[in-house]
């Protein structure tokens, strides 16, 4: 079956009506994934089944057509089409007394709809579905039931998702406990070679210090591999991929390159060259090969001048003058550019809490509360989360984001109807809320009543607000839900697919602030609805988009670039490098597509999100993220000859020459993710003349997609 065990043989309806043949209906699901046809002819199937089913008065056999169509919407990335399905299919199976007649398929059910809750961001009605599922499961399974397992991985995921990591590892730590006791030969079993994988990712999620670690768990997924003669295993790339990863955080560079190395070869056995998961790991052994070759000793690197190997040990020379390293870091037994260096005139805070931490216990602490009682009858109404403007919506505010605009807050997303009957009061009495919190030795944020806050209470708590922070600018309590995204996008709702025009008005920045954060309750899914609508970006606007990224890029970095340096003018071509910089900053997301990855973020956290992005799994184009920022830290002696770091004209000739070849080698790998993506059949490497083969994959003749 396509996703779930769930089979119920009764039949509900009266004599004389059709019966729904569910052996019949799987099978035929199961012929269509067998020939690869699911995208094209599952959805149609699975509606025809439900018809049948629903014709036939046969709820249990529509249960079993609802449980695949929430497997297929989920892996299709179908998330707001799929809240109405997991909804409906929670229903039927109470309306059946599921629970009592069939415990399994119980647990299963809900196992199905928590994780496409969690898929769809609801990640708090996810939560309590796992809950459930937890129990029904503990009850229906037996102890070493490998299906408890995957649902504390399941659990993990979610704790993952937002930001609770190490409740997430003690998931992860149960379902290895499990797996272990369950199986007949644990030193060899696969699943728990995949556990112990997916241990060693989330320290390394977690902290860089936990990369010893995560080296040890890595190293035991290995070892299984191995002693179970499974070498040859798709799964052992992904355990030699994160033994790499691994290394390589914790400084073990050759180690890094080594695991990177031998990933690739076995990805090569099992799907080819021609994939993502290739051109991924590619992407992540080059990182790794040009970190071991930055941090080797002088004298065992090859074909670099003596004059850049002289200009860039001036750069660490003047670095190490003007960041003088903390005590901690001269005597980390680190290699040097793993180590915290340079110490802050801000002082530290004894316990960071992310904004969005902060704004989920707020939310649970008294936001719910709240709700439930002058507002229950609007509780099944009303959306919760915090998404918008500010470093925390984007997840990405540290110590340093505290001197404005920080403290606890969330938001509240009400129909107009809602809005119109208690709009005004439920703001009123969210702005009363106490905003005193304490932190716990774990760090955790907890809610205290007004001025009851105790000593540990953090000073920056609340910080002053700037004036684009208040009034109509404001940032969280309760809005309707269209003036909430007409206030960022100037739409009450995502433009029509066909809109182009409006479509094009709206730049990346102003997408991605429309759909970060996280939403904690939406009930009647109206507000995901709306911000999901944001995300699906018409595929004729993403394709006219990244024809336009690659005119700039090479305009500005292939053309410009190079003749502004012939002709000294150091200020344009420091332009040139700004606008390249930004369209191929772009273009990775647009490559990427924003319905799986968002949008680039404005300018102090491109990236940031670059970077998080360039460390997921499959992520195209990966590598150019370092490049990036490897020409940015170079143009500065490129363009005006290092003046600036006491040089004179010393270093600009190499660092102008290694930024022209980054650009050439950025602009290289992109031309072979459009061929592997079949967006051009051209190999020429000057971007502009790829820009008609981009454009003939466009399907709309409106003359604003083309640029031709």
């Amino acid at each position: 079956m396509a996703d779930s065990d769930v089979n119920l043989n009764m039949n509900n309806c009266d004599d004389g009506c059709a019966t729904f043949d569910v052996q019949r209906f799987l099978r035929g699901l199961d012929a269509i994934f067998d020939a690869h046809k699911a995208p094209e002819q599952a959805e149609p199937y699975l509606q025809k089944a439900r018809t049948e089913a629903e014709h036939s008065h046969d709820d249990a056999g529509l249960l079993t057509v609802l449980n695949e169509t929430m497997g297929f919407y989920r892996s299709q990335g179908r998330h707001t089409d799929n809240l109405p399905i997991i909804r409906e299919s929670l229903s039927i199976a109470d309306h059946l007394h599921l629970q009592e007649i069939d415990p399994q398929a119980w647990a299963t059910t809900l196992i199905n709809a928590a994780t496409g809750m969690r898929a769809a961001g609801q990640y708090e009605e996810a939560e309590q579905l796992y809950r459930r599922a937890l129990d029904a499961a503990t009850s229906a399974f037996s102890p070493t039931d490998r299906r408890l397992a995957a649902l504390h991985n399941n659990v993990s995921m979610l704790y993952s998702e937002t930001g609770r990591l190490n409740q997430a590892k003690r998931e992860l730590e149960q379902a290895l406990d499990l797996l272990e006791q369950s199986s007949p030969d644990a030193s060899a079993d696969i699943d728990v070679a995949s556990t112990y994988t997916n241990l060693a990712l989330l320290l390394l999620q977690m902290d860089r210090h936990w990369a010893s670690d995560a080296i040890q768990h890595a190293q035991k997924a290995l070892t299984i591999y191995r002693t179970g003669h499974l070498e040859h295993s798709a799964h052992y790339a992904s355990a030699l991929a994160g033994y790499a990863q691994a290394c390589y955080m914790a400084g073990c560079l050759q180690d890094a390159v080594s695991g990177y190395e031998h990933a690739l070869s076995v990805i090569e056995e099992c799907y080819g060259r021609n994939t993502d998961y290739y051109h991924t790991t590619a992407a992540n052994l080059e990182a790794a090969k040009q970190a071991l070759h930055k941090h080797m000793p002088s004298a065992h690197k090859t074909r670099e001048s003596q004059e850049y190997q002289e200009y860039q040990e001036s750069q660490e020379s003047l670095k190490s003058q003007h960041s003088p390293k903390s005590s901690e870091s001269q005597q980390s037994s680190e290699p040097h550019y793993m180590a915290e260096s340079g110490a802050s005139s801000i002082p530290a805070i004894s316990h960071h809490i992310s904004g969005l931490a902060l704004s989920r216990a707020f939310w649970n602490d008294l936001g719910k509360p709240l709700l439930a009682g002058a507002y229950s009858a609007y509780q099944g109404r009303i959306a919760a989360g915090l998404v918008g403007y500010g470093s925390e919506c984007f997840g990405f505010d540290d110590e340093f984001s505290r001197d404005h605009d920080f403290a606890p807050r969330f938001c509240l997303w009400l129909t107009d109807e809602d809005y119109d009957a208690i709009g005004e009061q439920l703001q009123t009495d969210y702005d009363a809320l106490s905003r005193d919190f304490t932190v716990d030795e774990q760090g955790k944020p907890h809610f205290a009543g007004h001025g009851s806050a105790d000593s540990n209470t953090l000073a920056a708590s609340q910080s002053p607000l700037t004036p684009r922070a208040q009034g109509e600018c404001r940032r969280d309590g309760v809005f309707r839900i269209g003036d909430f995204f007409e206030r960022i996008t100037l739409f009450r709702e995502a433009p029509a697919q066909n809109d182009y025009a409006s479509w094009l008005s709206l730049d990346d920045a102003t997408l991605a602030t429309a759909t970060n954060g996280q939403v904690f309750a939406d009930p009647l899914g109206v507000f995901s609805k709306t911000r999901q609508g944001f995300k699906f970006m018409p595929e004729d606007i993403r394709l006219s988009l990244i024809s336009r990224r690659l005119g700039m890029m090479a305009q500005a970095g292939q053309y410009n670039l190079p003749r502004m340096l012939q002709r000294g003018d150091g200020a344009a071509a420091m332009l040139s490098i700004h606008e390249f910089v930004n369209a191929t900053a772009s273009l990775v997301f647009l490559i990427n597509e924003p319905v799986s990855v968002g949008y680039l973020p404005y300018y102090k956290w491109q990236f940031a999100a670059m970077r998080k992005l360039s460390r997921r799994m499959a992520t195209r184009l990966a590598g150019v993220c370092e490049q990036l920022e490897d020409i940015l830290r170079l143009s500065s002696a490129a363009c005006f000859g290092g003046a600036g770091f006491g040089e004179g004209g010393k270093g600009a000739k190499p660092a102008a020459e290694h930024i022209i070849a980054t650009v050439e080698r950025i602009c290289s790998d992109v031309v072979d993710e459009l061929l592997r993506e079949g967006l051009t059949e051209s190999h020429e490497t000057f971007v502009e003349w790829q820009r008609p083969y981009v454009e003939d994959h466009i399907k709309s003749d409106a003359s604003c997609l083309h640029s031709l």
